[in-house]
């Protein structure tokens, strides 16, 4: 009988609520989750270093993306599961 194991850069289950998905350049995921374009209620957060959006009430879709994408750039965080 195989059992399946996680390798360190098995892409994570995708939430419901998933808007945008970035590689980081560590092999991580930054996901921008939330209701969408038209709300402040979106938000990032990184896999790989766990650090996420500060203002997820103020959220706007176009206001995160770009900060999601730079995080995604720069961390070199790589999943630990």
């Amino acid at each position: 009988m195989s059992t399946a194991t996680l390798a360190a850069f098995t892409e994570p289950d995708r939430p419901k609520d998933l808007l945008i998905r970035f590689i980081t350049i560590g092999g991580s995921y930054v996901d921008v989750t939330g209701p969408g374009q038209h709300s402040d209620k979106n938000r990032w957060n990184c896999h790989g270093c766990g650090d996420s959006s500060g203002r997820p009430e103020q959220d706007y879709l176009f206001r995160i993306r770009p900060d999601a994408n730079s995080h995604a750039a720069a961390c070199r965080a790589i999943p630990l599961t």
